[in-house]
């Protein structure tokens, strides 16, 4: 049954491409190669619109999932159109949205009580809506403006839908690609599944907000909404209201005098400093998320919304990209080659000085360059094409942050096509480096975890007491099994001791019989003379 779903949904997809005029997709895949004659028999025509508006509009239709992905190929205008990006631009809070009767009857089930008496004010009309869901204004009862977020109707059943449809491609490549061995497909799904039920849930996304703001409280760089607990709920979610520029307008954000330089390098210091230095970094950084606070041009400052997508790093994976950020920075490519063989990103056997040698060749050309001429779709196509050649295996749990660092650097194209990304990362990087390595930092973080290193150092002695009379148990217990295998031993040897005596002797009084009878003399002496040698060799076993 699970598969038959997965199959007409797949058929669906196929239908949807088609009928936005976007067959010719469907149609270059091998599966439909050897059958292509008989799309001149199909009653869809060629759509009259331009195409970025048939891929936005077919993305819409198909769902959630394929909405998130034309909002993470729309900040990548270097790697598309114009006009696709655009297009696809619109997909951030332009979804067309559901009624606004359907959010208060939400709104109403989550908190058992009518709307009016929730809200001072809650206007229908919904002031943006996405693929998740949709924010309309509203009051408070003591007139506070906010926001209150409504999941989408049956969300969560739409993206099982096509997270089994994704399962079951990933399966197929992992089952016919050699390639997807080393790209991980079934993980990078299984990974994108879980960033998405987070996002599904309201009430982590407002935690996710609220750790977001401790840790930017008092910055000048990121600005935080505040949250109001009493008025959420898993599927609701209510924060203050904020007001501000878009950040890909970037005429409005000139007419307002903004220090675009300040403003873009800003955006790559609050990224390094969330990856590295709060290792809690915001991971959906569309345009559709991030607002400009100009009230003051000079020193502009960022808003942030939507907290449904955030990541963390392992210490170890944070310490390895740190050091390769830096690395790159250096271009000091034999240190690259060598972190990506410690942190296993590279089977152990690969040789340091050919992988050197290709990254410094992908690499090389991008430094000492304006952000406008470097396309790091390319860079990127070029590394994973080394990656293909070192047998370099995907790290599911980066994908996020790699998504996320591609997001910032559109935006950083889109405000400030100089800005040299490396050289404002560097500094923030070194200086994460300094304090980590600090004897002072090392302190601190002791200090801080003293009280539950106290308590292990309390349980010690009473552990080391256990252990030691686990050894002693134990040797003990070896030192029985020693001594029964050696009383084993010791029978064995007093056996076979008897068994030669009794042979010995027999064939000692064999002989001598057999020569008293008048037997072949010789024959007798024989056979006591073998007899006299066994006796003799078992006498002298101990």
């Amino acid at each position: 049954m699970r598969r038959l779903r997965q199959l007409l949904r797949l058929l669906t997809i196929q239908r949807v491409l088609a009928r936005h005029g976007l067959d010719e997709i469907v149609w270059r895949t091998h599966l439909f190669r050897p059958i292509v004659w008989i799309r001149r028999l199909l009653p869809f025509g060629r759509s009259n619109e331009e195409f970025g508006v048939r891929i936005r509009e077919a993305l819409e239709e198909l769902g959630p999932i394929f909405v998130k992905f034309g909002q993470a190929l729309s900040v990548r205008p270097d790697l598309l159109s114009a006009e696709v990006a655009f297009e696809l631009a619109k997909l951030q809070d332009q979804v067309p949205p559901f009624p606004g009767d359907h959010a208060v009857a939400t709104l109403e089930a989550a908190f058992g009580k009518p709307v009016s008496e929730l809200f001072a004010e809650f206007d229908r009309t919904p002031l943006a809506a996405a693929s998740i869901a949709q924010v309309h204004a509203a009051r408070l009862p003591d007139g506070k403006a906010v926001v209150v977020k409504v999941l989408r109707p049956n969300v969560a059943g739409l993206i099982q839908r096509d997270i089994e449809v994704l399962y079951a491609i990933a399966a197929l490549a992992e089952a016919y690609w050699p390639e997807a061995r080393r790209l991980h497909p079934i993980e990078v799904v299984a990974e994108f599944e879980r960033t998405l039920a987070n996002e599904l849930d309201l009430m982590r996304e407002a935690a996710n907000a609220s750790q977001l703001k401790r840790n930017f409280l008092g910055s000048e760089l990121l600005y935080v909404p505040d949250i109001y607990w009493d008025w959420c709920r898993p599927n609701v979610l209510t924060m203050e209201r904020i007001f501000g520029i878009r950040v890909d307008h970037i005429e409005e954000l000139k007419a307002a005098g903004t220090d675009i330089k300040r403003l873009a390098e800003n955006g790559v210091e609050i990224f390094f400093t969330q990856v590295f230095r709060h290792n809690f970094f915001h991971a959906d950084m569309h345009p559709g998320n991030i607002f400009v606070d100009v009230t003051t041009p000079e020193r502009p400052v960022y808003v942030a919304v939507d907290f449904g997508i955030v990541g963390t790093l392992d210490v170890r994976d944070q310490h390895y990209l740190a050091e390769n950020f830096l690395a790159f920075f250096r271009r000091d490519y034999r240190r690259v080659a060598t972190l990506h063989v410690d942190s296993s990103w590279v089977p152990a056997g690969t040789r340091v000085d050919e992988l050197e040698a290709a990254m410094r060749a992908v690499c090389e050309p991008i430094f000492n360059k304006p952000l406008k001429d470097i396309s790091f779709g390319l860079v990127l196509l070029r590394l994973f094409q080394t990656a293909r050649q070192f047998n370099m295996e995907v790290q599911p749990q980066l994908v996020l942050l790699q998504k996320t660092l591609l997001a910032i650097e559109g935006l950083g194209r889109q405000l400030y096509p100089e800005l040299d990304l490396w050289k404002t990362a560097k500094p923030v990087l070194e200086e994460w480096m300094r304090e980590r390595r600090d004897p002072r930092t090392q302190l601190k973080q002791l200090i801080a975890a003293w009280p539950e290193i106290s308590e292990d150092i309390a349980m010690l002695p009473r552990m080391l007491h256990r252990a030691v009379r686990k050894m002693d148990a134990d040797t003990a217990a070896e030192q029985r099994r020693q001594a029964g295998t050696a009383r084993t031993r010791g029978d064995r040897r007093r056996a076979t001791r008897l068994e030669q005596l009794v042979l010995g002797g027999m064939l000692l009084v064999a002989g001598v019989l057999w020569t008293g009878l008048g037997q072949p003399t010789w024959l007798g002496w024989v056979g006591a003379a073998i007899g006299l040698v066994v006796l003799a060799s078992a006498s002298r076993r101990n």
